[in-house]
């Protein structure tokens, strides 16, 4: 992802902040980002944009120059409390800051127009700190369960002690998208985390591992999130923060 870097959120925001990040190679290269089930802030050309959880592949076209882009990343289940809408709203949509937030998206553009560009994530920090949003405990304890490799939603749901359909309401409103979008999010980057450590293990093991059904399951799936074959995508993917 050239020169992209993340660094770990501050004490006060560990609950709903997976990480706050940095990018400078987007001035000169396309920059594909597949889903995370997180939701970003975005500073882009002089532009506060919030990301909604994606469903697919996005490609970034480079700016061409200019500062570098920084954002603040939403862990999964703290979106549609500290945006203040549904994420769903959001979802595969990058959408200016102002048209969610009208007063206090001009201020805060305001702030990061005038901020270093070493000084903006501690103004985005400070920015979604006075949201006062917590995150969805029953989103947030599903996304850790449906990561199991034999995870099944019925199951995960009755564990909780709610119906399926009370968990995906809950999950499209705290994160953009429905449960079983979210576990195929998650066994993705169970692969990705996998192929990091064990790039040397066949890819029908690595399936297997994930808990994807077959290798043509793993294909389908990492296809229709990244764009790419199982093989090309793991040739460079690493595994962001989320």
């Amino acid at each position: 992802m050239g020169e992209y870097r993340e660094f770990a959120p501050p004490t006060g925001l560990i609950s709903v902040v997976a990480c706050l990040w940095e990018n400078d190679g987007i001035r000169e290269q396309v920059q594909r980002v597949v889903p995370d089930g997180c939701v970003d802030l975005v500073w882009l050309n002089d532009e506060l944009l919030i990301v909604g959880a994606d469903t697919g592949p996005v490609l970034f076209a480079p700016t061409g120059g200019g500062e570098r882009v920084s954002g603040i990343r939403l862990r999964p289940g703290a979106a549609g409390a500290v945006l203040g809408i549904p994420a769903s709203e959001v979802r595969d949509a990058r959408v200016p800051a102002a048209a969610v937030w009208p007063e206090f998206a001009v201020s805060l553009g305001g702030a990061l127009a005038l901020a270093d560009p070493a000084d903006r994530l501690d103004v985005l920090a400070r920015a979604v700190l006075q949201r006062k949003g917590e995150r969805d405990c029953l989103v947030a304890a599903a996304a850790i369960r449906l990561a199991a490799p034999s995870a099944r939603i019925g199951t995960v749901a009755a564990d909780l002690g709610v119906s399926e359909r009370h968990l995906h309401r809950r999950t499209v409103a705290a994160i953009g998208y429905n449960p079983k979008t979210l576990q195929r999010v998650t066994r993705m980057r169970r692969l990705i985390a996998m192929s990091e450590h064990s790039s040397r293990l066949p890819l029908a093991q690595r399936a297997a591992a994930a808990g994807y059904a077959s290798q043509a399951h793993m294909s389908d799936d990492v296809r229709r999130l990244t764009g790419l074959t199982p093989v090309r995508f793991l040739e460079d993917a690493s595994l962001t923060a989320a």
